[in-house]
């Protein structure tokens, strides 16, 4: 049979795992059995050159959109009808034409320590390699712990893992919903608290990305989770108004409880040295108010810190 949507995806790992997370869904929604998957909904997986780059930060390569950017255009040309990303990695601004359509509902929003030696951050010993490439993650660790060294650390989970292993750091920074796809939570030594140490906006999410005329689809009305949808608008807000990239340090945490939208920003210099946090409440009932908080309070973040934040 003539496939119904085909889904493009990175070739990494973690994408081919969540992806296929999500065409069991989409498969199911459209109707069709498990086995059918790839006749009515196949995975067409595409390199990006964020995949290809490992030897230095995105920032120094040209920025997060380099995980998307060659799918989007296999989306833009017709050779795949929706892409599966993982949410931080997409830009504040959608390319023409193409839209995000729906989200389903949101992993764990977490970053977690993984280390041989210790079960917390505050367990590992002074001067401690700490593996990350996350600019946040940087600059959230060395507020918290000045006295750590960052080693600069890019590549798959496995490949970060097995670098710890090898000795390259005492401990490296990962997300738990990646670790919970691939199914290597247990590897988690503590988890983050999301308040005090806000994750990457949209850290955990999923958003499916189509061409604007068919994002009204009733598969992936079927699909979009409501509250995931709510607290992306308000923490992607305030990475608009902070001009969130892979070269400004900012985390954003949004969570619904009563009815009520809570946000938490924050924002800091890459050597921890500076940090500007804000807070807030919104009504948790349209995508326009919640959006609106996160854009005032990244706006003050910005008026604040002007010149500091950007690298």
């Amino acid at each position: 049979m003539k496939p119904i949507v085909r889904i493009g995806a990175r070739a990494s790992k973690l994408s081919q795992a969540q992806s296929r997370l999500m065409q069991a869904q989409i498969v199911a929604t459209l109707g069709y059995a498990p086995e059918q998957a790839e006749e009515v909904a196949p995975l067409i997986l595409i390199t990006t050159t964020g995949d290809r780059i490992q030897d230095r930060r995105l920032m120094e390569a040209g920025g997060k959109g380099l995980f998307t950017k060659e799918i989007e255009e296999a989306l833009a040309d017709g050779r795949v009808d929706v892409a599966i990303h993982s949410l931080k990695d997409v830009p504040a601004e959608d390319p023409p034409g193409l839209t995000l359509a729906c989200f389903p509902e949101r992993e764990d929003v977490r970053d977690v320590i993984v280390s041989l030696t210790c079960e917390r951050f505050e367990d590992l010993p002074p001067g401690a390699r700490l593996g990350t490439a996350s600019l946040r993650r940087q600059a959230q660790s060395l507020h918290r712990r000045s006295d750590l060294e960052i080693v600069m650390m890019r590549g798959n989970v496995d490949t970060r893992l097995r670098k710890l292993e090898e000795g390259e750091a005492d401990a490296i920074m990962l997300a738990m919903s990646g670790l919970k796809r691939l199914g290597l939570e247990g590897r988690a030594a503590e988890a983050i608290d999301p308040y005090e140490c806000p994750p990457a906006p949209g850290q955990g999410a999923l958003a499916l990305q189509t061409r604007v005329g068919d994002a009204g689809q009733d598969w992936l009305k079927s699909l979009d989770h409501q509250d995931t949808r709510l607290c992306i608008a308000a923490e992607r807000g305030a990475m608009a108004a902070l001009e969130g990239s892979c070269r400004t340090a900012i985390g954003a945490h949004a969570r619904i409880e009563g009815g009520r939208l809570a946000l938490v920003v924050e924002a800091l210099t890459p050597d921890g040295a500076l940090r500007w946090r804000r807070e807030g409440l919104a009504p948790a009932t349209s995508e326009e108010k919640v959006r609106g908080l996160g854009l005032q309070l990244g706006q003050a973040i910005r008026d604040e810190a002007g010149d500091k934040l950007v690298v």
